[in-house]
């Protein structure tokens, strides 16, 4: 056996089918094109179009199956609008990736109903009802991958963690509940734990330049987060080589949990 035909048996993705929230940019956007690379059919669902398009062009220019979805995720009935569009592409989704959140950054003592509703909609509900929507049918099927993007705000409060580090605990303890739910189905349901990534979402923080420097300082590795270091991650979790990992919080963080 050739070492490609070795890594394809471990990683291949082909004849699957994928959906990834926040998939236009970002690590979204990072781990949609890993996926999509690795090949599967990928489906990217997030707000703005012309990232979306973007994305989705890029992948088309490198060979790959991919499509995307305007939708918000907000709602309940804009998460459900998304993904019945997500389903009718490709059909049903083999992999989920909920990338998609926002990181509003009042101080716990100044979070309002507002903030807090709005947090957990995106971060926890939406997560919650795409994997109602895909879970059971993933288990039917006897194949499935739930991956869930987090936060070290899960596990330790951490720059003015709010409501965004709750929600984030939340959806670590969710992948947990997904993977005791349909694991002996052959559903596996884990998360991604970045450390300080240089993407948009942290874009405020990035105008600091000392802050950036100090949280760079406090990883083993030397340097902040980029989006490409999840790619590998993710197509391991996504593969059937990780048919043998669930409920786990996979750290991508250059050391920063343990440092």
């Amino acid at each position: 056996m050739t070492a490609h035909a070795y890594l394809s048996n471990l990683f291949s993705l082909d004849g699957r089918v994928a959906l990834v929230t926040g998939g236009s940019s970002g690590i979204g956007r990072a781990i949609a094109g890993a996926l999509a690379r690795a090949g599967a059919s990928t489906v990217v669902v997030a707000r703005r179009e012309a990232e979306l398009a973007a994305t989705v062009d890029e992948l088309a220019a490198d060979g790959c199956r991919a499509a995307w979805v305007s939708g918000d995720l907000s709602t309940r009935d804009g998460v459900r609008a998304a993904a019945e569009a997500a389903a009718e592409v490709y059909g049903e989704p083999d992999i989920l990736v909920n990338s998609a959140g926002i990181n509003l950054r009042p101080p716990m003592g100044r979070v309002g109903e507002d903030v807090w509703d709005a947090t957990m909609a995106v971060n926890l509900e939406a997560p919650f009802l795409l994997g109602e929507r895909f879970g059971p049918g993933m288990a039917e099927r006897g194949y499935g991958r739930i991956i869930h993007v987090t936060s070290q705000q899960a596990h330790r409060a951490f720059v003015q963690s709010g409501a965004y580090g709750v929600s984030k605990g939340g959806l670590e303890s969710l992948a947990r509940s997904q993977a005791e739910a349909w694991s002996a189905h052959g559903v596996t349901c884990n998360t991604l734990v970045p450390g300080f990534v240089l993407t948009p979402l942290n874009a405020r923080l990035q105008d600091d330049a000392e802050t950036v420097a100090a949280l760079a300082a406090r990883t083993m590795v030397g340097r902040n987060g980029l989006a490409e270091d999840f790619a590998g991650a993710a197509v391991f979790l996504a593969s059937p080589s990780a048919g043998y990992v669930t409920g786990h919080s996979l750290f991508v963080d250059g050391g920063l949990s343990v440092h």
